[in-house]
């Protein structure tokens, strides 16, 4: 009978007014309820599970406590941020999660108007949600709140600080909310914290603290000057008392916590007394990665992302065939070993992805001389150059759209200087179901105009292990290689390694008719492609380019004398990359050849599975063959 009670409480939940409705003896049971229903569908419907478990509280809390939408609630990273979608309208649909056509796995204001903030890059959240509040103050929307809610590990990325120091300085009324479920920035100390949390955010005490600061103001005892030395001083005090120090201690911005972020009840208290605060707030709570399923508690790394599971046993369902191709992620991270047993110069730099990039292999190799910086991309490229200046040879591996947030980095540390190190760009081209903010599809196209860099991709996992000593042992300068997500085209992928000549392509096919042109894995679809339209009559060669920069230029002199029609392939947008390279060449050396890029468009491609992304694109073996058709 209490079964079918809690199915019927969540089902009768729409849109957060519903929810308010609720007595408040009711949230735990709406909690208990939410919590099941993502395990429920996430065990069939794969998603990030460990961190929306964690913020369950957290989420029913603030839908509770404050007029969404209208006012805002900006997630940092949608990765706890699930809750939030289904309390939001989004229940029936939630099992679209991720899918092609489906709803996203990352807030964002097109899907609702719940979401204030698109979510998909990490660290964003104070700066955005600091613009919304002054933004409000200006409109005179003096009733609005605004809260930025930022996990730990974001707050490691350079922009959060920033966004921090800003509002530390600015007149706004934001509340930050710190969801502490892994770098202990604080700890609980029991009844003496608890009770210093109780008394500072009660409303009489912060009434009595705003009158006893308008009175000494009024005497001229105080200006507002001042009153940022105060607000240091009340955070002093309160570290004095409770013997623990906070990295919050020094910025203008009132300090609560830590609190329980899994007491619902509490949470709502203390929202409840800060919310109407004047000036910025930061309300520190402790929560617990994969909180009410076992297995998703004990290894949050693990269960971060599990794909389907069953629910039940707590086992993972992983689907491997034998025999079948690697990663190019463990290819990298083998070969990576491999190099630096050979050479102690070598070292690992990664922001904040050593499991998805597979530098855990060279962290349990040469502890040593690898390096996770955290989520601060920029930095991850800055260190990386610094080693490389002082005589080290690093391996920087940044997931291709996260490379975007250290791009003056790329030309001013690293480029402008020339310095040797190789820059690997995971998760480049299309990544699937994270979508949108998580399609490396630029990197070509920004990459191309800076100076000194070299830019490759590898056909198979064999090339990637020969760009990756290229770029060691044959360039003493900035080497980029990019690489895509998930699996190679070889079973048998160790070779001896060797050069590949900077600068140079292969001709992978010969042909009369029509030339094609790729750069890297995506030319795997260019050989099916080829092989599907070989009864045409057509007579095709396929050129591997390897290179974007320098580009094979006696390849190209070759192609243009030869070839009146030519087609481009590129696992990225097509404005910018190797189509646009190509006919810049073609152009500037009096070729006049009818050139077709095929490539991701220009627009931002929504998250579905790799094939079906391939096929939207027109990228596929068989969308590829069509194009061909039509050019013979």
């Amino acid at each position: 009978m209490a079964e079918s009670k809690v199915e019927h409480l969540l089902d009768s939940l729409h849109f957060p007014e519903d929810l308010r409705q609720l007595s408040q003896d009711k949230l735990e049971q709406v909690c208990a309820d939410l919590r099941q229903y993502i395990i429920d569908v996430l065990s069939e419907n794969p998603g990030h599970l460990g961190a929306s478990l964690g913020t369950v509280e957290l989420t029913v809390a603030l839908h509770y406590v404050f007029n969404t939408p209208y006012d805002r609630i900006v997630w940092d990273v949608g990765h706890q941020a699930y809750g939030h979608k289904i309390l939001t309208g989004r229940k029936n649909i939630f099992h679209t999660l991720r899918k092609f056509k489906g709803i996203s796995g990352f807030p964002n204001p097109a899907e609702s108007e719940y979401d204030a903030f698109i979510a998909g890059h990490a660290s964003n959240s104070i700066s955005a949600a600091m613009g919304m509040s002054v933004a409000s103050a200006l409109k005179k929307e003096l009733d609005r709140h605004v809260i930025a809610v930022i996990g730990d590990g974001a707050m490691t990325g350079g922009l959060a600080f920033e966004g921090l120091n800003n509002a530390s300085v600015n007149p706004n009324n934001l509340l930050i909310i710190l969801n502490d479920n892994d770098m202990a920035i604080d700890h609980s100390v029991g009844g003496l914290s608890q009770y210093l949390v109780d008394i500072t955010t009660s409303q009489a005490y912060n009434k009595m603290r705003y009158d006893v600061y308008r009175g000494l103001k009024k005497i001229k005892l105080i200006n507002n000057d001042r009153r940022e030395n105060i607000l240091r001083l009340n955070n002093s005090l309160k570290a004095l008392l409770t013997q623990q120090h906070n990295l919050f201690e020094g910025f203008s911005i009132r300090y609560f916590g830590p609190v329980d972020g899994h007491d619902v009840n509490y949470l709502v208290k203390v929202l409840n007394d800060i919310k109407d605060m004047q000036g910025p707030k930061l309300l520190h709570i402790k929560t617990k990665k994969g909180k009410g399923f076992k297995p998703a508690e004990e290894s949050a790394t693990e269960w971060h992302a599990p794909g389907k599971f069953n629910k039940e046993t707590g086992r993972r369902i992983i689907v491997r065939k034998l025999d079948e191709p690697q990663l190019y992620q463990d290819v990298f991270g083998h070969t990576l070993v491999e190099l630096a047993e050979k050479d102690e110069r070598i070292v690992g730099v990664t922001p904040a992805m050593p499991s998805g990039c597979s530098m855990t292999y060279m962290m349990k190799a040469f502890p040593d001389r690898a390096f996770d910086v955290g989520i601060a991309e920029g930095h991850a490229v800055t260190f990386s150059a610094g080693l490389a200046k002082e005589g080290m040879m690093p391996f920087c591996n940044v997931y291709s759209s996260f490379m975007q947030r250290a791009y003056d980095m790329v030309i001013h540390d690293v480029a402008l200087q020339k310095l040797h190190m190789v820059i690997c760009l995971d998760r480049a081209g299309l990544v699937g179901e994270d979508g949108a903010t998580h399609h490396g599809v630029f990197d070509l196209a920004y990459l191309r105009p800076i100076p000194n860099l070299v830019i490759a991709s590898p056909l198979n996992e064999l090339d990637l292990r020969n760009l990756m000593y290229t770029g060691y042992a044959a360039f003493d300068g900035p080497f980029v290689i990019r690489y895509p997500r998930g699996k190679g085209e070889m079973k048998d992928w160790r070779n001896e390694m060797q050069v590949l000549p900077i600068g140079k392509g292969k001709k992978l096919r010969d042909g009369d008719d029509i030339a094609i042109l790729s750069i890297g894995p995506i030319g795997n679809e260019v050989i099916k492609a080829i092989e599907m339209v070989k009864e045409e009559g057509v007579s095709i060669a396929h050129y591997d380019m390897i290179y974007l920069k320098p580009l094979d230029e006696e390849l190209l002199h070759e192609i243009g004398r030869k070839y009146n029609r030519i087609v481009t392939v590129e696992n990225g947008v097509i404005k910018g990359g190797l189509g646009s390279a190509v006919l810049e060449f073609m152009a500037d050396n009096g070729y006049t050849p009818h050139v077709k890029r095929i490539g991701v468009p220009d627009a931002f491609i929504e998250h579905g599975s790799i094939p079906e992304l391939y096929q939207f694109c027109g990228m596929d073996a068989e969308s590829i063959a069509k194009q061909l058709k039509k050019e013979n």
